[in-house]
């Protein structure tokens, strides 16, 4: 549906985007400025008790300094409520009082073909619930009452029973004035290939409905009662309304337990997610069927930012398990992430909860185990490392694996963690060899006795935006001349929303210079600041220079601040790498990233020009907190 220019525009105008987020989160009013549209609030996306979620009016934007979710009012209604764009757009008109424009002839047929649709698939869900009333239905009602389901469960999950005929169901469907031709594109009756009559796909089964996030059937699961039949479980086939890749069962209850403060289990099948559900986890869902799809998996993190993915303990759960490892290393980062439960061996969670109760599954859920540990286990066990050759395979294998993790950060941290499990597999030895610190913080002895010189550890790669580090004083220089001069502020409002300090005070401090704000946690980091030995210089040199010449000087740190932050993501990225020879991408890559902040840091070796010539001069007076002096020199008392 394509929608008219301005209409979004004028949508967005009409409805501040406060009023639409407000209805998910509660405003923490001693935070939020409500006469300049500043709200502030704990996130609606992850689990917080800080009011780290910000929305301001006056841009129309949101954006949570926890795990950096952000977007407009519509990008909020599609990720908290699973609506897709045009349906995020009827919400919003509705709340602005805005007449939605009318579709084209052939957008308008096309939906009200699927109107229809929904209408076969309802009706067959209702008729298969009347016919588990049905003495038919007697194995089928037995069957559930020994998997633990009472009448009040299969009312709630809408379970019901396909008797073993060929042409009841659509029978009944063209006794309600339903076409057959929509009985067929809506999944639930086929034709064969040599062109004879229709027959029904569900037949002698238990059926499970599957609705999309909005609550509409969208197809059916069913469980056969032959143990004989060609398949234990048989889904509705691709239709307009089902694509079993892109859906998940249950998940319309499922987003709104864990909207609730609920966590988003994943298991494999339908009776797992009700025996889940029934157990107290309502954030269960299951795929429809199939392995996990990529779909499924951003899917799941719309709606929880580290769903628990519980697989059975067999060979099937060992193997599926496997294969998402390998779909998900390549989506992962901050903000989506998994964690694992492997069941004991033989069980799935409904045998779990049926047989040592609730409390057994939420244990080893509060054990779940990060994506990182599965990588590890996959390459590791059950085999064995007692050559030089095999350890290299293994590092290959890891470092291939680390390298699709799109995300710097996270490929740094996991980087770290392979590295403590290689310690531990492969001993001191290896530590210090890499330039670990070891038992002894010594490399192995020589043949012979002597010992080689001892190793110097290098210092943490998270230390380099820590207190005292270059990063950590140009960040400090930056902020604290843009609180000095807000006039500054405009100027380099782009490059400023790019810092995303990692103190909270800081954080506090960016914001309040970009939204005009006075919050008092960054009152307290200014105060910090401006009593910092290290940036003492700072107010007497900026304050005397005329507004070029401070936003030369200003400019000059965040293009230094920039430069050293890609350098030192590049060598985290380059360690990643670096564990056979260095190829030559990457050497290419290290010298464009030097000479990058070699730029930064010297800018006169290109630049040219009276206003560079005085900006050099000037940012020679702020050398003092900046260079490699400052360290030679003890901070005052």
């Amino acid at each position: 549906m394509s929608l008219p220019p301005g209409f979004l525009d004028e949508l967005r105008n009409r409805v501040p985007i406060s009023r639409v987020i407000g209805r998910k989160v509660v405003w923490d009013l001693r935070k939020s400025n409500q006469a300049r549209g500043d709200w502030w609030a704990p996130c609606p996306f992850h689990q917080e008790k800080s009011a780290s979620f910000h929305c301001d009016d006056q841009k129309g934007f949101y954006y949570c300094f926890g795990c950096h979710a952000k977007g407009d009012a519509l990008s909020f209604l599609r990720e908290s409520e699973g609506l897709d764009f045009i349906g995020a757009v009827k919400v919003m008109a509705a709340e602005a009082g805005m007449q939605m424009p009318e579709p084209d002839p052939r957008a308008r047929e096309r939906s009200d073909r699927r109107t229809q649709l929904f209408e076969v698939t309802e009706a067959a869900c209702r008729w298969f619930r009347l016919q588990l009333q049905t003495g038919a239905a007697a194995g089928a009602r037995d069957y559930l009452a020994r998997r633990g389901l009472d009448p009040e469960a299969e009312a709630r999950f809408e379970i019901g029973f396909a008797p073993d005929s060929r042409t009841a169901l659509i029978q009944a469907l063209r006794e309600k004035g339903m076409a057959e031709a929509l009985i067929i594109e809506a999944g639930m009756a086929a034709r064969p290939d040599d062109g004879g009559a229709a027959y029904a796909r569900f037949r002698g089964r238990i059926t499970f409905p599957i609705r999309d996030g909005q609550g509409r059937c969208i197809g059916f699961g069913g469980r056969a009662m032959d143990p004989n039949a060609r398949a234990k479980y048989l889904n509705s086939p691709e239709t307009p309304l089902f694509d079993k890749g892109r859906n998940l069962y249950n998940i319309g209850p499922a987003r709104a337990a864990v909207a609730r403060g609920q966590r988003l289990v994943v298991a494999e099948g339908y009776m797992d997610v009700i025996a889940l559900a029934r157990a107290g986890f309502e954030g269960a869902v299951a795929p429809l069927g199939t392995a996990i799809t990529e779909e499924q998996l951003r899917l799941m993190w719309r709606l929880a930012p580290e769903p628990v993915i519980a697989l059975d303990g067999d060979a099937a759960g060992q193997r599926a398990a496997q294969r998402l490892i390998d779909l998900a290393l390549p989506m992962t980062g901050p903000g989506q992430a998994l964690r694992f439960v492997m069941l004991p061996a033989g069980q799935d969670p409904d045998d779990l909860i049926r047989s040592a109760g609730a409390g057994a599954m939420a244990a080893l859920l509060d054990q779940a185990r990060p994506l990182v540990d599965l990588l590890w286990a996959r390459e590791t066990e059950g085999q064995v490392f007692d050559s030089p050759e095999r350890k290299a395979a293994l590092d290959r294998r890891l470092q291939e694996a680390i390298g699709r993790i799109p995300d710097e950060l996270t490929r740094r941290h996991y980087g770290d963690e392979i590295r403590a499990k290689r310690h531990d597999l492969f001993g001191t030895g290896w530590q210090a060899r890499r330039g670990g610190s070891g038992a002894a913080g010594q490399r192995p002895a020589r043949r012979g006795g002597a010992s080689m010189a001892p190793n110097v550890p290098r210092a943490p790669m998270l230390q380099a935006s820590g207190p005292l580090s270059g990063e950590w004083l140009l960040e400090g220089a930056s902020l604290l001349i843009c609180a000095l001069r807000p006039d500054l502020v405009a100027v380099v409002e782009t490059r400023l929303e790019r810092l995303l300090p990692q103190d909270p005070g800081r954080a506090a401090l960016l914001h309040d210079l970009l939204s005009g704000g006075d919050s008092p946690d960054g009152r307290r980091a200014l105060e910090t600041l401006r009593a910092d030995a290290h940036l003492g210089l700072t107010p007497a040199v900026i304050e005397s220079q005329d507004e070029v010449a401070a936003t030369a000087i200003l400019a000059n740190l965040l293009e230094r601040l920039e430069a050293r932050r890609a350098a030192g993501a590049e060598l985290a990225r380059a360690e990643a790498e670096i564990q056979g020879e260095a190829d030559e991408g990457l050497t290419w890559r290290m010298q464009q990233i030097t000479r990058a902040r070699h730029r930064a840091e010297r800018p006169e070796m290109e630049d040219s020009g009276d206003l560079n010539e005085d900006r050099d001069a000037l940012s020679s007076q702020l050398e003092q907190f900046i260079s490699g002096e400052i360290w030679r020199k003890p901070p005052r008392r």
